[in-house]
Protein backbone atom coordinates (compact mmCIF):
# COMPACT_ATOMS: atom_id res chain seq x y z
CA UNK A 1 0.00 0.00 0.00
CA UNK A 2 1.11 3.14 -0.74
CA UNK A 3 2.71 5.37 2.06
CA UNK A 4 -0.04 8.37 2.31
CA UNK A 5 2.33 11.03 2.73
CA UNK A 6 4.99 12.28 0.66
CA UNK A 7 8.71 12.08 1.63
CA UNK A 8 10.07 14.54 2.80
CA UNK A 9 13.59 15.19 2.78
CA UNK A 10 15.97 16.97 5.59
CA UNK A 11 19.17 19.17 4.46
CA UNK A 12 21.54 21.15 6.86
CA UNK A 13 22.70 24.80 5.73
CA UNK A 14 25.58 26.43 7.46
CA UNK A 15 26.05 30.27 7.79
CA UNK A 16 30.20 30.14 8.68
CA UNK A 17 31.30 33.85 10.09
CA UNK A 18 34.48 35.13 10.62
CA UNK A 19 36.51 38.68 10.59
CA UNK A 20 39.18 39.05 7.83
CA UNK A 21 40.55 42.39 6.85
CA UNK A 22 38.23 44.14 9.91
CA UNK A 23 35.44 43.21 8.06
CA UNK A 24 32.60 40.62 9.27
CA UNK A 25 33.05 37.95 6.57
CA UNK A 26 30.64 34.76 5.40
CA UNK A 27 31.70 31.42 3.51
CA UNK A 28 29.58 30.54 0.73
CA UNK A 29 29.86 28.50 -1.75
CA UNK A 30 29.30 28.27 -6.18
CA UNK A 31 27.14 25.95 -6.95
CA UNK A 32 28.20 23.20 -9.14
CA UNK A 33 24.94 21.57 -9.82
CA UNK A 34 21.36 22.22 -10.54
CA UNK A 35 18.98 24.36 -9.42
CA UNK A 36 21.07 27.45 -9.85
CA UNK A 37 24.11 26.10 -11.28
CA UNK A 38 26.50 28.86 -10.53
CA UNK A 39 25.04 30.79 -7.97
CA UNK A 40 26.71 31.40 -4.60
CA UNK A 41 24.68 29.82 -1.83
CA UNK A 42 25.88 28.68 1.84
CA UNK A 43 27.67 25.19 2.47
CA UNK A 44 25.24 22.38 3.17
CA UNK A 45 23.80 19.26 1.71
CA UNK A 46 21.25 16.86 2.08
CA UNK A 47 21.43 14.53 5.29
CA UNK A 48 22.96 11.08 5.17
CA UNK A 49 20.88 8.23 7.02
CA UNK A 50 23.48 7.27 8.60
CA UNK A 51 24.58 10.38 10.44
CA UNK A 52 23.27 13.07 13.32
CA UNK A 53 22.49 16.99 12.10
CA UNK A 54 25.73 18.20 13.52
CA UNK A 55 28.34 15.45 11.58
CA UNK A 56 26.22 16.28 8.67
CA UNK A 57 27.35 19.71 9.23
CA UNK A 58 30.70 19.43 9.77
CA UNK A 59 30.68 16.68 6.74
CA UNK A 60 29.58 19.52 4.19
CA UNK A 61 32.19 22.06 5.42
CA UNK A 62 34.56 19.62 4.88
CA UNK A 63 33.42 18.50 1.95
CA UNK A 64 32.42 21.79 -0.03
CA UNK A 65 35.19 23.77 1.67
CA UNK A 66 38.14 22.05 2.67
CA UNK A 67 37.52 23.26 5.98
CA UNK A 68 38.10 20.44 8.72
CA UNK A 69 38.80 22.29 11.75
CA UNK A 70 36.10 22.33 14.33
CA UNK A 71 34.65 25.49 14.36
CA UNK A 72 35.06 27.72 17.67
CA UNK A 73 31.37 27.96 18.27
CA UNK A 74 28.53 26.07 16.28
CA UNK A 75 24.54 25.88 17.29
CA UNK A 76 21.54 25.27 15.78
CA UNK A 77 20.04 28.67 14.39
CA UNK A 78 16.49 27.25 13.38
CA UNK A 79 14.44 24.92 10.89
CA UNK A 80 13.70 26.43 7.39
CA UNK A 81 10.37 24.88 5.39
CA UNK A 82 8.49 26.62 3.30
CA UNK A 83 6.90 24.01 1.00
CA UNK A 84 8.41 26.02 -2.35
CA UNK A 85 12.15 26.33 -0.89
CA UNK A 86 13.80 23.52 -2.92
CA UNK A 87 12.52 23.04 -6.77
CA UNK A 88 14.08 19.81 -6.35
CA UNK A 89 11.75 18.35 -3.84
CA UNK A 90 9.86 18.95 -0.49
CA UNK A 91 12.83 19.65 2.12
CA UNK A 92 13.49 20.95 5.52
CA UNK A 93 16.98 22.79 6.63
CA UNK A 94 18.18 22.58 9.86
CA UNK A 95 20.56 25.71 9.81
CA UNK A 96 23.35 26.12 12.14
CA UNK A 97 25.65 29.14 12.98
CA UNK A 98 29.69 28.58 13.10
CA UNK A 99 32.21 30.93 14.44
CA UNK A 100 35.82 30.40 12.94
CA UNK A 101 38.93 33.08 14.07
CA UNK A 102 40.81 33.79 11.34
CA UNK A 103 41.88 31.33 8.73
CA UNK A 104 43.13 30.50 5.51
CA UNK A 105 41.13 30.22 2.15
CA UNK A 106 38.98 27.36 1.91
CA UNK A 107 39.37 25.04 -1.39
CA UNK A 108 36.10 23.95 -3.37
CA UNK A 109 35.11 20.08 -3.86
CA UNK A 110 32.69 17.82 -4.35
CA UNK A 111 29.39 19.65 -5.54
CA UNK A 112 30.93 22.92 -5.42
CA UNK A 113 32.39 24.97 -8.02
CA UNK A 114 34.01 27.60 -5.70
CA UNK A 115 34.70 28.49 -2.04
CA UNK A 116 35.48 31.86 -0.57
CA UNK A 117 34.84 34.21 1.80
CA UNK A 118 32.79 37.40 1.16
CA UNK A 119 32.04 40.60 3.22
CA UNK A 120 29.10 40.09 4.73
CA UNK A 121 27.62 43.59 3.31
CA UNK A 122 28.33 42.49 -0.19
CA UNK A 123 26.14 39.60 0.14
CA UNK A 124 23.44 41.14 1.78
CA UNK A 125 22.74 43.06 -0.95
CA UNK A 126 23.06 40.04 -3.11
CA UNK A 127 19.93 37.42 -3.89
CA UNK A 128 20.80 33.87 -2.90
CA UNK A 129 19.15 30.44 -4.19
CA UNK A 130 16.84 28.96 -2.00
CA UNK A 131 16.57 30.71 1.31
CA UNK A 132 19.60 31.58 2.00
CA UNK A 133 19.19 34.87 2.72
CA UNK A 134 16.51 34.65 5.28
CA UNK A 135 19.18 32.09 6.58
CA UNK A 136 22.11 34.23 6.25
CA UNK A 137 19.95 37.21 7.98
CA UNK A 138 19.08 34.99 10.42
CA UNK A 139 22.21 34.01 11.31
CA UNK A 140 24.10 37.36 11.40
CA UNK A 141 21.18 39.05 13.93
CA UNK A 142 21.37 35.55 16.11
CA UNK A 143 25.43 36.70 16.00
CA UNK A 144 24.40 40.05 17.06
CA UNK A 145 22.00 40.00 19.92
CA UNK A 146 24.37 36.77 21.17
CA UNK A 147 27.21 39.25 21.64
CA UNK A 148 24.79 41.12 24.60
CA UNK A 149 24.80 38.06 26.63
CA UNK A 150 27.17 35.61 25.46
CA UNK A 151 30.97 35.05 25.19
CA UNK A 152 31.07 34.42 21.23
CA UNK A 153 32.82 37.62 20.62
CA UNK A 154 36.15 35.25 22.15
CA UNK A 155 35.36 32.82 19.14
CA UNK A 156 36.09 35.29 16.81
CA UNK A 157 39.67 35.81 18.35
CA UNK A 158 42.70 33.88 19.04
CA UNK A 159 43.40 32.01 22.25
CA UNK A 160 44.56 35.30 23.92
CA UNK A 161 43.41 38.48 22.75
CA UNK A 162 43.53 41.99 23.74
CA UNK A 163 40.38 44.31 25.12
CA UNK A 164 40.80 46.30 21.71
CA UNK A 165 40.71 43.37 19.84
CA UNK A 166 37.66 42.38 21.22
CA UNK A 167 35.80 45.29 21.59
CA UNK A 168 36.92 45.49 17.53
CA UNK A 169 34.63 41.99 17.44
CA UNK A 170 31.68 43.99 18.95
CA UNK A 171 32.33 46.91 16.61
CA UNK A 172 32.42 45.14 13.29
CA UNK A 173 29.11 42.72 14.07
CA UNK A 174 27.27 45.33 16.04
CA UNK A 175 28.50 47.94 13.02
CA UNK A 176 29.39 51.15 15.52
CA UNK A 177 32.23 52.47 17.11
CA UNK A 178 32.10 51.88 20.95
CA UNK A 179 34.04 53.96 23.24
CA UNK A 180 36.98 52.52 24.17
CA UNK A 181 37.17 53.53 27.89
CA UNK A 182 33.57 52.53 28.26
CA UNK A 183 34.06 48.78 27.17
CA UNK A 184 36.67 48.21 28.98
CA UNK A 185 34.91 48.80 32.14
CA UNK A 186 31.88 46.68 31.11
CA UNK A 187 33.80 43.55 30.01
CA UNK A 188 36.41 43.60 32.69
CA UNK A 189 33.16 44.10 34.81
CA UNK A 190 31.06 40.95 33.93
CA UNK A 191 31.98 37.66 35.80
CA UNK A 192 34.41 35.48 34.36
CA UNK A 193 33.87 37.18 30.85
CA UNK A 194 37.79 37.59 30.42
CA UNK A 195 40.45 36.46 32.10
CA UNK A 196 44.45 38.58 32.11
CA UNK A 197 47.72 36.39 31.46
CA UNK A 198 50.36 37.13 32.18
CA UNK A 199 51.93 38.42 29.09
CA UNK A 200 51.28 41.58 26.74
CA UNK A 201 51.51 42.52 23.29
CA UNK A 202 53.81 45.00 22.47
CA UNK A 203 54.27 46.81 18.85
CA UNK A 204 53.11 50.46 17.95
CA UNK A 205 53.23 53.83 20.29
CA UNK A 206 52.52 53.53 24.16
CA UNK A 207 52.65 50.68 26.57
CA UNK A 208 52.30 47.10 26.26
CA UNK A 209 48.65 45.92 26.26
CA UNK A 210 47.74 43.40 28.11
CA UNK A 211 46.56 39.88 26.96
CA UNK A 212 43.66 38.24 28.04
CA UNK A 213 41.66 34.53 27.02
CA UNK A 214 38.10 33.55 27.75
CA UNK A 215 36.90 32.81 30.94
CA UNK A 216 34.97 30.40 32.12
CA UNK A 217 31.68 31.18 31.66
CA UNK A 218 29.39 30.84 28.67
CA UNK A 219 26.57 33.99 29.80
CA UNK A 220 27.64 37.74 30.64
CA UNK A 221 26.19 38.90 34.32
CA UNK A 222 26.26 41.37 33.51
CA UNK A 223 25.32 41.70 29.91
CA UNK A 224 26.98 43.97 27.26
CA UNK A 225 24.16 45.96 25.79
CA UNK A 226 23.79 47.62 21.76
Amino acid sequence: MAHPFPPVYVTVDVVVLTIRDDELHVLLVRRGSQPWLGCLALPGGFLRQTEDLPDGVRRELREETGLSLEPAHLEQLGTFGAPDRDPRARTVSVAYLAVLPGLGEPVAGTDAAEARWFPVAEILATDLPFDHHLILTTGLERARSKLEYTTLATAFVGPTFTIGELRQVYEIIWGRPLDPGNFHRKVLGSHHFVHRTDAARTGGRGRPAALFRPGRTGLLNPPILR
